[in-house]
């Protein structure tokens, strides 16, 4: 059996250890724009069933419960956390989803479904061609191709994601393109590829398009981006409760030793 412990408390301390990477990543990513936490998920091993439940003992009455020692745990998976972030004062640019729904940005084909992912965060700006892109270094296009060129006054993008602009002399606002939307059946199926960007997969389904504020899209909000979603103090609390595991598992095995020495010593 404690070999068994052994084996069971190894487990313990891999599942843990991957468990401290996900927290790690989270509280790493608390000022990232747009973020989602992410949580390890369990499930326990095997078991090894030494009585079956329900069988007749030696006075030929029924056993009420059987005999069975689990192996041990492991990381069944990763989930992520869809809620919303805060809205963050931006630039005039920065776009804040007040509800459902992913911005869709062009990848390569490699990366993503049909050379698109998916994100929340909202920080845009234009590059030397007048084209929407995501404000970071690599400078991802939207997936809407719009294009903003020539002498503009003001930009403005109401709450259906329409884009529209102020040029010189010209009183009506003129309309040079329109955001689009995307939302999945199942969100927590997304692949994260890194640069905040999630990719389709066969446990998301396809994406399902629309226009802002339509149907079960949410609106726009301009000139604000959302925060990561990270709370550092529920973060510290899971990185505690997996330090007094890791600590325990630890104290099994060294346990788990001791026994075995102690048995090595009687075969002496």
């Amino acid at each position: 059996m404690a070999i068994i412990s052994l084996q069971s408390a190894a487990s313990g301390l891999s599942a843990l250890n991957t468990a401290l990477d996900v927290i790690s990543n989270n509280l790493a990513n608390v000022n990232t724009a747009g973020f989602k936490a992410s949580r390890a998920n369990f499930q326990d091993l095997l078991y090894i069933e030494q009585s079956q439940p329900g069988v007749r003992n030696a006075n030929d009455d029924q056993r009420p419960t059987g005999l069975m020692v689990g192996l041990g745990v492991k990381v069944s998976g990763t989930q992520t956390d869809f809620t919303s972030g805060n809205p963050i004062k931006g630039n005039k640019l920065d776009v804040f989803i007040q509800g459902n729904g992913f911005f869709r940005v062009q990848v390569e084909d490699s990366r993503g479904v049909g050379g698109t992912a998916y994100t929340r965060s909202g920080q845009l700006a234009l590059n030397s061609d007048g084209e929407l892109v995501l404000a970071t270094d690599q400078g991802r296009r939207l997936a809407d191709g719009i294009t903003i060129d020539g002498d503009v006054e003001d930009i403005q993008i109401d709450a259906n994601g329409r884009v529209l602009v102020k040029r010189p002399g010209v009183a009506e606002p003129e309309d040079v393109g329109q955001l689009q939307l995307a939302n999945f059946v199942n969100p927590w199926g997304l692949k994260s590829v890194g640069e905040n960007l999630f990719v389709e997969t066969a446990a998301s389904g396809p994406p399902i398009e629309g226009e802002p504020g339509t149907d079960a899209f949410g609106s726009i909000l301009q000139g604000y981006f959302e925060s990561s979603n990270v709370d550092p103090t529920n973060e510290l609390i899971h990185l505690i409760r997996v330090q007094r595991a890791f600590e325990m598992n630890s104290n099994t095995i060294r346990a788990a030793d001791e026994v075995l020495r102690a048995v090595a010593q009687l075969r002496r």
